[in-house]
């Protein structure tokens, strides 16, 4: 993998890592494109990019990483625990899943998922305006829909923040319940990663990998703080749009 492969692919993974239209689909489209073929390396580039991206949650969010704050991560833990057991009983099986066809498929129902969610979406039923004040019962409801992001393509973003719309959060303590979130699964699903992938990080890969570090950083940290001022003002429809053409696209690709 050269510099310029490694930059695109970083982009790729700080843009679309946070945001509700999934990563792994567009890491897809962008491999092939760019000609950069799955090998162990470029699973070793996608694990530091994607730790980068961890990292972008902790620079938005810093004061939410204090013990005054946990209460909320207990509620997160909760959130977190329906994945790591599914995950860890199912970890074969969510493995066979995998195709680009599952892929576009999965972007296609997501993308009308949050059509219809849109459309249901009402400000008066709205209970919770700030992720500090999630109750324990909505968290277990966000964690049990992340159990979706499991089927590629689906989107843990994706997942999570329907689920936290149906469980009475407005769009911006959605999409932060989300961000945090990201934490505890992200970090367990790269440090596993990391393990398998670690005699990868050779010198002959370091300026690749500490380019796109550096590069899947910047640009997750400014989507993050982008991603909260367009919910300011702005719904999921335009994201549920988007799943369903790139969903189309992909499976014209196959």
């Amino acid at each position: 993998m050269d510099i310029l492969q490694a930059i695109v692919l970083s982009i790729i993974e700080g843009f679309t890592e946070f945001l509700p239209i999934s990563s792994t689909g567009h890491m897809i489209v962008a491999s092939k494109f760019i000609g950069v073929d799955q090998t162990e390396a470029t699973k070793a580039f996608e694990v530091i990019i994607q730790f980068s991206a961890i990292l972008a949650v902790v620079a938005n969010y810093k004061d939410k990483f204090t013990f005054s704050h946990i209460n909320l991560w207990m509620k997160i833990f909760v959130a977190f625990l329906p994945i790591a057991i599914v995950g860890l009983l199912f970890s074969h099986q969510i493995k066979a899943l995998f195709s680009v066809k599952v892929v576009a498929i999965m972007f296609i129902v997501g993308g009308i998922v949050f059509l219809i969610q849109e459309y249901f979406y009402n400000d008066t039923k709205v209970r919770t305006t700030d992720v500090e004040d999630v109750s324990f019962f909505q968290a277990l409801v966000i964690g049990i829909f992340q159990v979706f992001a499991v089927i590629p393509g689906t989107s843990r973003a994706g997942s999570t923040i329907v689920g936290a719309l149906l469980a009475g959060l407005d769009r911006k303590s959605a999409a932060e319940f989300s961000f945090l979130l990201a934490f505890p699964v992200m970090l367990a699903a790269s440090g596993y990663d990391l393990l398998k992938h670690y005699k990868e990080f050779t010198d002959e890969n370091f300026l690749a990998l500490g380019v796109g570090f550096v590069v899947a950083f910047i640009v997750a940290y400014l989507t993050i703080k982008l991603f909260i001022k367009f919910l300011e003002k702005f719904t999921f429809v335009a994201f549920g749009v988007y799943r369903i053409i790139f969903g189309i696209i992909l499976l014209m690709m196959i």
